[in-house]
């Protein structure tokens, strides 16, 4: 097995594959762990949680404190991120290189259906393979009318830290990752304008969700542009002007596109192996990942499904089972509807399964509860009892089939939710279940009576 890309999905693949006996060679330019996930998701939370420290110390006086204090310092943030991203990907080559993995530093490409080249520094490395594995990911996509600087118009990956705190930063793009960045340079002392494309944050999520997360971003005094969609940046020597497709434009000191991605599917060599891609560019995979080359196998942001690290290491899992046999037992198919997704904002929002705005249109019957926080013991001790916990059931049956919640710690409670849609657990089944006191997930077995 060769794998192209040693992100999520390639080194799962590469470690559970080796596992199973396979001779596993990986090939990765940039760094292992995945550009995405180490220069994007680790470094993003690390300074959220920056970031949630010093407002946390903001109303630490209503705790029983004195008035503590604390500043930015963005030169041991960004030691901090640097000192993570080493830590874990010393992690996980040493975890691939234990099970016999063969790495390689440089840029894979194939040139047939089972012949691969690495290009490295000392020169062409000439492979072949029985099975390959795609996994190249994406980059922040940025439009012909957006000059990107690196310095006052930033891409996601030049903002890790910044190498200046933001006076004022104009966020483009209002979904998973442009509220992220609204709640992170807010809560690090940036004025923040969000451009909101539609009518409102989050235009794929639950509309009572984006609705608290818009209310927390008015308390903190975030602008938000309604309606509106960018298609200009001007640069001047003090500042920026974002200009909108129906009139109107912000000023600011900086600027960050959110607004997506594109894969990574150039020069990898696909025309040579046969391998069909769609208009987007994304490879066009069957329920086993597989590639209209059936040897040739995609994960991970290049096979156009949910762009997630943990659905991608997912991916790598279940292609290496395939690759190796594995099917011909009993098993599972990657369900990505019942992928629970979390957004790292302050309150935090997570998710699993069937949303109640999508049942209604589907005009399926269902069961909504929701629980507010603010009657959980935990929640006022924690001097937190914003957002709520939703459960979204069968009335038939009683089988869990998605959920919502808004709060602290809320990527840590969905787990529950998640498991109970994968393994359709039934409300009963929470119900009954002995949980701690005094916990926020009282709130899920309260919300499932």
């Amino acid at each position: 097995m060769v794998i192209i890309g040693g992100g999520p999905a390639g080194n799962q693949a590469a470690t559970l594959a080796a596992r199973l006996g396979a001779e596993v060679t990986l090939i990765e330019r940039d760094i292992v762990g995945g550009a995405a996930h180490l220069w994007d998701c680790v470094p993003s939370k690390a300074m959220i949680a920056t970031g949630e420290a010093l407002t946390f110390l903001g109303r630490a006086t209503r705790m029983g404190l004195t008035e503590p204090s604390a500043s930015l310092d963005l030169v041991a943030l960004r030691d901090r991120i640097v000192r993570i991203e080493d830590r874990l990907e010393h992690s996980t080559t040493g975890l691939l290189q234990s099970q016999g993995v063969r790495l390689i530093a440089g840029t894979g490409r194939l040139t047939g259906p089972h012949s691969v080249v690495a290009d490295t520094a000392d020169g062409p490395v000439e492979l072949e393979a029985d099975v390959v594995v795609l996994s190249t990911g994406s980059r922040p996509r940025i439009p012909a009318w957006a000059p990107v600087d690196g310095e006052r118009v930033l891409t996601t990956r030049d903002a890790y830290p910044p190498q200046a705190l933001p006076e004022h930063l104009v966020v483009i793009g209002s979904g998973v990752t442009g509220v992220e960045f609204v709640h992170m340079f807010t809560s690090l002392g940036s004025q923040v304008t969000l451009i909101v494309s539609r009518q409102q944050v989050l235009p794929q999520k639950d509309p009572e969700v984006a609705a608290a997360l818009e209310d927390d971003f008015l308390s903190r005094g975030v602008r938000l542009l309604k309606g509106a969609r960018a298609e200009a940046i001007e640069v001047g020597d003090d500042g920026l002007v974002v200009r909108c497709d129906d009139g109107r434009s912000v000023e600011g000191s900086h600027a960050l596109l959110a607004i997506g991605s594109i894969p990574n599917s150039e020069g990898i060599g696909l025309d040579a192996a046969g391998v069909e891609v769609d208009p987007g560019g994304y490879v066009v995979v069957n329920h086993n990942l597989q590639s209209s080359i059936p040897h040739i196998y995609v994960g991970g942001d290049l096979s156009g499904k949910l762009p997630l690290s943990s659905v991608a290491s997912m991916q790598g899992r279940k292609i290496a089972e395939h690759a190796m046999g594995l099917h011909q037992r009993p098993h599972r198919h990657l369900d990505y509807e019942k992928a629970a997704s979390a957004i790292f904002t302050e309150p935090e929002i997570a998710d699993v399964g069937l949303a109640e705005a999508d049942a209604f249109a589907e005009g399926r019957k269902i069961r909504v509860t929701k629980v507010p926080f603010s009657s959980s013991a935990k929640a006022l001790i924690n001097d937190d009892p914003r957002g709520f916990v939703k459960l979204v059931s069968d009335p038939a049956t009683g089988v869990v089939l998605g959920g919502s919640i808004v709060g602290k710690h809320a990527a840590e409670l969905i787990s529950v939710i998640a498991l109970a849609v994968t393994a359709r657990l039934n409300v009963t089944d929470i119900v009954e279940s002995l949980l701690v006191h005094p916990a926020l997930s009282e709130a899920l077995a309260e919300a499932a009576e």
